[in-house]
């Protein structure tokens, strides 16, 4: 069977910012430490912070103790905000972001399967947070 896959970008980028949110309050986390935990590559990580910094996401301090930390509490960071960061839209097909994608009109009945699909992924990762994965990942391995 075939499955709806996100992007290698959001999945490492949503691992690595849960790293971050297991280690919120505590000294800025080497990229290299990150990495290695979450066996993301580290040349490709540092690309995914940058985009996350940019947006806001968080915060980097360099020298001997340089690293990343989280620009906010767990709880004030939404699933949805990383992914729009790392992605741009969370926009099913390419349609629903610009008319002229595949040729056929806009209104096209089925593009308001994905229109409708799109609004409930987005109110999904919303409604999420990091600090709501801390507790579901927690709750397994308890």
């Amino acid at each position: 069977k075939r499955t709806m896959k996100l992007s290698t970008r959001a999945r490492y980028g949503i691992h690595a910012m849960f790293y971050l949110a297991q280690h919120a309050g505590e000294p800025p986390q080497p990229l290299k430490t990150i990495a290695e935990s979450e066996g993301i590559p580290e040349p490709y990580l540092e690309q995914l912070m940058s985009l996350l910094r940019r947006d806001g996401l968080v915060l980097s301090a360099r020298g001997a103790q340089g690293g990343y930390t989280l620009s906010a509490a767990p709880g004030d960071i939404s699933i949805g905000r990383i992914l729009r960061a790392l992605e741009g839209s969370l926009a099913p097909v390419s349609c629903l972001e610009n008319d002229d994608a595949c040729g056929k009109t806009c209104d096209c009945a089925s593009r308001l399967v994905w229109r409708r699909l799109q609004t409930s992924i987005e109110q999904a990762m919303d409604a999420m947070t990091l600090s709501d994965m801390l507790n579901d990942y927690k709750g397994l391995h308890n």
